[in-house]
């Protein structure tokens, strides 16, 4: 998390890897240096699918106040001693605590140090979504209210395949699981073996390593640091300042094999997860080498990263050094934040995303088919904007809905005196992908929140609203929660949720593929990623111009397969393992007059004498209808729902629409 120019380990062993780094490459094994110069090799054009056809217009709102989130406040705890974990928090995101299908959002409150402050801290703070724009706060009536930590970051997902979303919470000390029984938890982590250490852990994700159909746990942790070791750091030789991790000892990580009882059983040995750095902040799943078993990427900070392979049977092989991704071009170890993976051209091969510190580019690296990651933090154009940035979370989806996954950064600086050119407080990135993994970063040109300077850690996105678009949560460090609903003007889309049946009932570590023609996107169900946050579990494709989707296809963890074809755009779903079908579930914010008003007045900005087409869904008959609408006064006026658009009429009961401006 800090400044790397301290050394982050002694100096033999830093020596003994950048050799190690440099006979690797001399021999050809360490593709990951000089960086990858190729481009992918096309994009997506069904169906007129394209940036430039689509032009969709991007931008959000910021709704923290009226949704009912403004009395929420991370408390660090700081009391003028500047103690290294005051820096890291909070984190945040979003969990479907009582099973009614509407995101509600978690949030870490953080700590205080009673014995030597009066400061006070609430640890969790719960939000109930409403399923009208606001949140209830329901912290207490969940069970939640005395639980007494310094809190961090969270992971969800149903462990004891009971049905409902539990969740690991982890902690200055002993990090807590907590049961959800009808919507109110209980914390059970002694008696489920997953609180046996007292250590400060970051990162955490559920994954079933060994597809038997119950989620293991991984538990990332950082240093050992307590206030009997806090060492006096100076950036002017008077005054303390937070330390460096680099001058602490990191604590490695902790696997837990889940025994299908509803207790775990601590494996971290015997799974191929020792020896191991610590330090860590971030941790992503993926299936790198598409063998269909879940490995793990994980972000250290001064440390090298790691990637953990899976041996087909819930063990793994660390292979970060020799993958390409430990260190960067010229072998020494960045601070590493929050890690995202995903694939974003047409090349089918996983790309890895790493938020580093300030001077350090956020790191980018493509599987290749022989087996490596190259380095593509340069020619994907993130690195020269994010070289004086400080970024903690990186989130992966396809905002302008145009089928390629875009990067949001979430970015904020630890030191409030900084002498390395960057700045305290910074604002968001979103880097756009044209469409074959190089991105253009538009934020400026998007405006709004993305903008406001911020001290941000956590980000996590889900539909809030149920509209059909993503939705953006960013946490604060000693600050408030910021909550950006999704005001863009999309392409079509599809919403896919999974129930597992063989699998684990969330699906988790499953891949969903969609298919228009020849052109394939994929993504996964998974926890982690990101810093201390966690997004919904449904995926989401963007699909342009294209109104259905050619084959779905999903890839169980139990081994199974499912293929659906001719997927209608605009919709989400939901399918059971097995099944071969799928069910059609409700997007109330995709429908009625108050959203369609804020659509069509805010984002419809167009020329005059075009023309624009409004397709709808009448709900009273199940089809689709198209009419054409002269544009007047450079904009399409709001529609009102069962009254007039311009001089047409809209039959009652229209409900899903689509916009294609400019025809």
């Amino acid at each position: 998390m800090f400044d790397t120019n301290t050394t982050s380990m002694d100096s033999q062993h830093r020596w003994r890897y950048f050799l190690i780094f440099l006979l690797l490459t001399a021999l050809g094994l360490l593709p990951g240096c000089p960086a990858d110069t190729s481009e992918s090799s096309g994009t997506a054009e069904t169906d007129g699918t394209s940036e430039t056809a689509l032009q969709a217009q991007l931008g959000f709102t910021e709704i923290t106040q009226p949704a009912g989130l403004g009395e929420f406040f991370h408390e660090t705890g700081a009391f003028g001693n500047k103690w290294m974990p005051e820096t890291f928090g909070s984190g945040g995101g979003f969990i479907d605590y009582n099973g009614d299908a509407w995101e509600d959002i978690l949030l870490m409150g953080g700590g205080a140090w009673p014995e030597y402050s009066n400061k006070t801290a609430q640890a969790l703070w719960l939000y109930k979504n409403n399923g009208d724009g606001t949140f209830t706060q329901v912290t207490e009536e969940a069970g939640l209210q005395d639980v007494a930590t310094y809190s961090f970051g969270f992971t969800v997902a149903d462990y004891d395949n009971d049905g409902d979303q539990d969740f690991f919470l982890t902690t200055l000390y002993e990090n807590l699981l907590f049961r959800n029984d009808d919507g109110v938890f209980t914390e059970v982590g002694s008696e489920a073996g997953v609180s046996n250490q007292s250590t400060w852990s970051t990162a955490s994700m559920f994954i079933d390593a060994d597809r038997d159909g119950y989620l293991d746990l991984y538990a990332g942790n950082y240093v050992d640091w307590g206030p009997d070791n806090d060492i006096f750091c100076s950036m002017d030789g008077k005054t303390k300042a937070y330390c460096t991790p680099a001058l602490y000892n990191g604590v490695p990580g902790r696997f837990y094999h889940n025994n299908g009882d509803g207790t775990f059983t601590d494996v971290t040995e015997s799974a191929g997860f020792l020896p191991a750095p610590g330090k860590t902040l971030g941790v992503s799943e993926t299936d790198f080498n598409r063998d269909g078993w879940p490995d793990i990427v994980v972000a250290n900070d001064t440390e090298r990263n790691l990637l953990y392979e899976n041996n087909r049977d819930g063990t793994f092989t660390e292979k970060g050094l020799v993958s390409g991704i430990a260190f960067d071009e010229v072998g020494k170890a960045r601070a590493g934040m929050g890690v995202e993976s995903g694939v974003v051209d047409s090349t089918g091969e996983v790309t890895i995303f790493i938020g580093n510190f300030s001077n350090e580019m956020i790191g980018v690296f493509r599987h290749t088919d022989s087996g490596y990651f190259t380095d593509r933090a340069a020619l994907s154009k993130i690195g020269r904007p994010s070289l004086l940035i400080l970024t903690f979370s990186v989130i992966l989806f396809d905002v302008d809905y145009d089928t390629d996954l875009d990067l949001y950064c979430a970015n904020g600086h630890i030191q409030k005196l900084i002498q390395d050119g960057s700045t305290y407080r910074q604002p968001s990135q979103l880097y756009v992908n044209r469409g074959n993994g190089i991105f253009e970063e538009r934020s400026r040109e998007i405006g709004g929140p993305l903008l406001k300077p911020l001290v941000s850690r956590g980000a996590a996105c889900a539909d809030i609203d149920r509209d059909g678009d993503l939705d953006i949560l960013i946490t604060e460090n000693g600050g408030p929660v910021y909550l950006w609903r999704n005001d863009s003007d999309i392409g079509q889309f599809l919403r896919v949720r999974l129930q597992g049946t063989s699998s684990n009932p969330d699906g988790v570590n499953s891949s969903v593929k969609a298919y228009l023609g020849d052109y394939m996107m994929e993504r996964r169900v998974r926890t982690g990623s990101s810093y201390l946050a966690t997004s919904e579990k449904p995926v989401t494709f963007g699909l342009g111009q294209a109104t259905a989707v050619d084959s779905l296809v999903i890839q169980w963890p139990s081994g199974n397969r499912d293929t659906y074809t001719n997927v209608q755009a605009n919709q989400m779903i939901r399918i059971v393992e097995g099944s071969g079908t799928y069910v059609q579930e409700s997007l109330p914010g995709y429908a009625g007059s108050r959203d369609l008003a804020r659509r069509y007045e805010n984002k419809s900005r167009t020329q005059e004498g075009k023309r624009a087409r409004i397709q709808y869904f009448n709900t009273q008959y199940p089809i689709f209808n198209t009419q054409n609408f002269n544009i007047q006064n450079s904009h399409l006026p709001a529609l009102d729902i069962g009254g007039r658009f311009g001089s047409k009429e809209i039959s009652p009961g229209a409900s899903k629409y689509s916009q294609t401006p400019n025809i």
